[in-house]
């Protein structure tokens, strides 16, 4: 039997005191919905797992977000991608990951495609230095000073402008990280 490695990307859990779901709870959570191999990583509500053959990324989100919601009462946000995808993320980045700080890097997942006309609004020369591309489903952010001081990451993250849309940041080591993760080899 074939399996596919995954990753969970949990959005807004465990930051601020609030919608805490335990790292060990999420493990036992997808053991319970039948997936091998799991492991999380930090506490931010990243998970890799293994799952079975016919298994595709949007009918694991909604279970894993149908179980999250029955375990804890309340609802959170999930995105799942498999190894391939999670490579190309890091592979087309579009800066020169190489010469810069995690902290000044970072991906936005998508539950879409990431379409010029819905981020037209945000100026790009409004926010030098900072920087962000279109990737498939993700965009790419830098960052010079890092997520929490950044401008464009408040412009890009308006209501307006997700409306409809999952959408969760990872800073660059964790995007490396689980790139990594999920290119083990599977038992």
């Amino acid at each position: 039997m074939t399996t596919t490695r995954y990753a969970a990307l949990l959005r807004g859990v465990n930051v601020g005191g609030s919608r805490k779901v335990p790292m060990a709870d999420l493990r036992a959570l997808l053991t319970d919905l039948g997936h091998g191999e799991v492991r999380t990583h930090l506490q931010s509500g990243n998970a890799v797992f293994t799952a079975g053959p016919g298994a595709d990324e949007d009918t694991l989100a909604a279970r894993l977000e149908q179980a999250l919601a029955e375990r804890f009462g309340f609802p959170v946000d999930c995105l799942v991608r498999g190894a391939p995808y999670l490579r190309a993320i890091v592979d087309d980045c579009p800066f020169p990951a190489d010469g810069l700080e995690g902290r000044q890097l970072h991906v936005t997942y998508l539950n879409v495609p990431a379409t010029p006309d819905r981020f037209a609004a945000v100026d790009p020369v409004a926010h030098l230095p900072e920087e962000y591309r279109l990737g498939d489903r993700a965009l790419y952010l830098y960052t010079p000073e890092g997520l929490g001081r950044s401008a464009l990451a408040d412009a890009l993250a308006r209501p307006a402008l997700l409306r409809g849309i999952v959408a969760t940041t990872r800073n660059w080591n964790t995007v490396r990280k689980l790139a990594d993760l999920t290119a083990e080899p599977t038992s």
